[in-house]
């Protein structure tokens, strides 16, 4: 199987390079299919997503991208569509659906700014129980298949992040596996992808991708499609952990 990778930021959001550069490097890299995945437009938080005019212009240059590399390299306009952004995910050719936040208090809580700000959201907001910090997001991931119509699970023990090693709770607690195990059948059911997620691998935070080992033997015993997804945000990176854990997914959309 030739490499792919369906997770991929440009300049539109919070990645570091234009949608040229990126095709020009998985072409260059012997790749088989490029997902571009900007992220949605959040109006309450507009410091990493793609803003509306920014949303137009993306899709633009990344359908110009589809016809001049047809049939070198297959290019698909994605987006990583959030839980809580405001517009429908129209006029793409898939969507990966994300939980990035938690709503509470009146607030949206992002679950992966940093391990400090993550903690003072346990804290603030949960009386510092992780585990009903776990149980609200794999409750609202869990409904995320149906909020967004995303064809793949963004990242899908993301609020894992910061815990290699379990230094900030215990991944095999009673009430996180539960949480999660919920979220996962119920989306296994709903027929949908997950992706094996490089990114934090990439960038130190982790030494797995997600999901968490133990949480990728239940999708694959439930027989879930897996792709492969390098949550790039630089061309350096496209095909970050393809040769370690490329060959536990299927091919990609």
């Amino acid at each position: 199987m030739r490499p792919y990778n369906l997770h991929t930021h440009t300049i539109f959001c919070d990645g570091d390079n234009t949608p040229e550069e990126l095709a020009a490097a998985a072409l260059a890299a012997g790749c088989e299919t490029l997902g571009f995945s900007g992220h949605s437009h959040t109006g309450f938080d507009e410091r990493y997503c793609m803003s509306l005019a920014g949303t137009r212009e993306y899709k633009e240059r990344v359908r110009r991208l589809q016809v001049e590399y047809a049939p070198r390299l297959r290019i698909l306009l994605g987006i990583e569509q959030d839980y809580y952004s405001e517009l429908p995910a129209e006029g793409y050719d898939f969507v990966i659906g994300s939980v990035h936040y938690l709503y509470r208090h009146g607030e949206y809580l992002p679950v992966d700014e940093d391990p400090q700000w993550q903690q003072g959201i346990v804290t603030d907001h949960y009386g510092g129980d992780y585990y009903a910090f776990a149980e609200d997001y794999f409750a609202t991931l869990a409904d995320v298949h149906r909020r967004t119509g995303c064809d793949i699970v963004g990242h899908f023990d993301l609020i894992a992040k910061f815990n290699e090693g379990g230094v900030l709770f215990d991944e095999a607690h009673p009430r996180y596996r539960a949480a999660a195990l919920a979220a996962l059948d119920r989306l296994a059911g709903e027929g949908v992808a997950f992706e094996v997620n490089t990114g934090a691998v990439a960038k130190g935070w982790r030494t797995q991708p997600y999901p968490a080992d133990w949480l990728l033997k239940e999708l694959q015993a439930r027989g879930a499609w897996l792709v492969f997804s390098s949550d790039c945000h630089n061309a350096g990176q496209l095909l970050d952990g393809w040769e370690t854990w490329g060959p536990l997914c299927g091919p990609s959309l």
